[in-house]
């Protein structure tokens, strides 16, 4: 059974980042220069990333749609049971790339590819009003 209090506070805690990071794509030009800017803005896409993996492992787990493999795969399984569009699962996927490079520095993170980021926090938006009005319609 979905715990709508456990994903509502995740999806809050997103919402939250989300909002801070919309505040540093106001000033873009201006966080390439800022070191400490720039890493917190690294640490929110993480942590908002995050909380839409945690979101999809939870219902995923507790609508007992089988194991994901990946984070990735989590959230496309949420597609395929019509919480989120395949489009919109998609450009998540991506972005739970985009956060494991941040994690584990598994490239040379490039700081313009960071700020690129920014312009697409609407797919991360969009995201968390669409499980959000799929739990509330439960």
């Amino acid at each position: 059974m979905v715990d709508a209090r456990r994903v509502e506070r995740i999806l809050r805690r997103v919402s939250e980042d989300l909002g801070a990071l919309r505040s540093y794509a106001a000033g873009a030009s201006s966080l390439r220069a800022d070191a400490a800017r720039l890493g917190h803005t690294k640490y929110l896409f993480v942590t908002a990333i995050e909380g839409c993996v945690d979101v999809a492992q939870h219902l995923c787990a507790s609508e007992s749609w089988g194991p994901p493999a990946t984070n990735a795969d989590a959230v496309r399984i949420l597609a395929r049971h019509g919480v989120v569009e395949e489009g919109l699962a998609d450009s998540i996927a991506s972005a739970v790339g985009f956060r494991n490079v941040l994690v584990h520095l598994y490239t040379e993170v490039d700081d313009e590819r960071v700020v690129d980021h920014l312009a697409g926090l609407g797919h991360l938006e969009q995201f968390v009003a669409d499980v959000a009005a799929w739990v509330e319609a439960r």
